[in-house]
């Protein structure tokens, strides 16, 4: 199945998937340890440089698949996701492939994702805060003109005594550590598979520090 998620197999992963559950696998397991595990490789690779968008792209599709058939079964047996996510491009900006892959990658990570899609005002952010009660808020911007419209944003959540509520992670190509710092942000995240082990180390550190 690793195999088949990284060639962007669906089918291959459809059947597959069906076969470990006829096997008497848990939903669960199939997600974590052969979906999830997959993923992961692909993640790493795409960090590394040896696969590229499309790639990605392609075995998200066949991730895709495989949770077509386990999300029904995950939602009777009550189980819950890793952690989940609000993501959005920013007000005035209508790029969103990076964003969707950042919520793919996410996806694949085991988390729930609410992509609110591009050109996201501050009141579409709060309002899906609100409904959702997520762990992790994501923005996105690729204009330099759009990046300052995450502060408006971050601010609003200070404003509003709502910031630490919320893990707050950054991206987009003309962004950097410095102005993720510089905005109040926890993270800034310069492609989909960081923002993918950045937001999973962050829930980790998030959770044990409520538990302590």
């Amino acid at each position: 199945m690793y195999d088949d998620l990284y060639d962007g197999l669906a089918e291959e992963i459809d059947e597959a998937t069906r076969i470990l559950l006829d096997r008497g696998w848990e939903a669960t397991r199939v997600l974590e340890d052969a979906l999830v595990g997959g993923m992961a490789i692909v993640g790493v690779d795409f960090r590394d440089g040896i696969l590229f968008v499309p790639e990605v792209l392609m075995a998200a599709n066949a991730m895709k698949a495989g949770m077509a058939i386990l999300k029904p079964i995950l939602s009777e047996t009550g189980a819950k996701p890793v952690g989940k996510m609000v993501i959005g491009t920013v007000k005035g900006d209508i790029h969103d492939i990076g964003k969707n892959l950042v919520a793919m990658m996410l996806e694949g990570a085991g988390f729930e994702v609410i992509n609110l899609g591009i050109n996201t005002d501050v009141e579409e952010f709060l309002g899906a805060l609100d409904e959702h009660k997520p762990d992790i808020l994501g923005m996105s911007a690729l204009l330099t003109t759009t990046m300052p419209y995450m502060k408006v944003v971050i601010d609003t959540l200070v404003e509003k005594s709502l910031r630490g509520d919320y893990i707050v992670l950054v991206g987009g190509a003309p962004l950097n550590d410095e102005f993720g710092e510089a905005i109040g942000a926890d993270a800034y995240c310069r492609d989909a598979a960081v923002a993918a082990e950045t937001a999973s180390s962050l829930i980790a550190e998030r959770r044990a520090a409520a538990a302590a």
